[in-house]
């Protein structure tokens, strides 16, 4: 009867028992482990759907920059001045050419003034710029025979179109005998074109490389929403893509465009192509063009 009690003591909890008190400290702690782990187990449980969820990241891009930061950078740069000063010139140009102010008035003597000066400053900064073509052509990857002969044209022929350039100034700025002036204006318009030659056909081969691309991507995209899959990160690259073909097109414009006043130069002017209004038009494209591109790459 004895054992019985004792018994029924121990398992009832019985403190005053020194073993059963033991076994009951041990049981409690078991106890609470038990639920201490459950819990972060549910709460973590939770939490992990939003670990592993994309949560998207705001990134600083250049339309979040400070809109004055963002002309420093623009106007530290020497193409950034150059692209404005080409502005304003063709600008000027298209308002003398097509006849809106009389040419005996005062204010059109001043503004061909102003256009001829501006034309001479813009050659300033060409000085040494034609080691960026040297640069451009060493550091280019050539796929094919084509693309190295053709970046040989439009590197080289731009190239040797901004050296002659630095001479054109130095005639117009009276250095050297202006004299030699108009040869070397036609050196630079010819070098100038063959350059842009070069250029268009390396940009229509690499604007048909785009397309193929996004072709390509296209497929992938309507493959994965078949299958229900996400596609997030083609949708990006697509974005990308469309921005990068759009550029390229805008080049190929530019190109024309600069191309055309180039062969005017070469012409002295004549023929229809070479239109003073015509030619200032496609002077203001070009210039709008490349301070549009200037402007989002710095």
């Amino acid at each position: 009867m004895a054992r019985k009690v004792r018994s029924k003591s121990v398992i009832d909890g019985d403190l005053s028992q020194p073993c059963s008190l033991n076994k009951y400290c041990r049981t409690l702690s078991l106890s609470l482990s038990l639920s201490l782990c459950a819990e972060m187990e549910a709460k973590a449980s939770d939490v992990a759907p939003f670990l592993h969820s994309k949560i998207p990241i705001e990134k600083s891009t250049a339309k979040d920059r400070d809109f004055l930061n963002h002309l420093e950078a623009y106007l530290a740069k020497r193409d950034g001045v150059d692209k404005l000063l080409k502005i304003t010139r063709y600008a000027s140009k298209i308002i003398l050419a097509s006849s809106v102010l009389p040419q005996n008035l005062t204010l059109s003597r001043r503004l061909k003034s102003f256009e001829s000066s501006v034309g001479v400053s813009r050659k300033a900064f060409r000085l040494g710029k034609f080691v960026q073509d040297i640069n451009a052509l060493r550091n280019s990857c050539f796929d094919s025979n084509q693309q190295l002969i053709l970046s040989i044209i439009a590197y080289g022929g731009e190239g040797l179109y901004y050296f002659v350039e630095q001479f054109v100034w130095l005639a117009k700025a009276g250095l050297i005998d202006s004299k030699h002036s108009r040869n070397l204006q036609k050196i630079s318009a010819l070098t100038e074109f063959i350059g842009y030659l070069g250029s268009v056909s390396l940009k229509i081969i690499d604007l048909k490389k785009i397309i193929q691309d996004e072709a390509c991507l296209e497929s992938s995209i309507e493959l994965a929403i078949s299958r229900g899959i996400g596609h997030e990160v083609e949708l990006e690259k697509m974005r990308k893509l469309k921005e990068k073909k759009l550029i390229k097109r805008l080049s190929l414009v530019q190109d024309f465009a600069d191309g055309l006043m180039a062969l005017a130069d070469i012409r002295d002017g004549k023929g229809r192509l070479s239109a003073p209004l015509l030619v200032s038009m496609a002077g203001l494209l070009s210039a709008l063009i490349s301070t549009h591109k200037n402007w989002l790459s710095c």
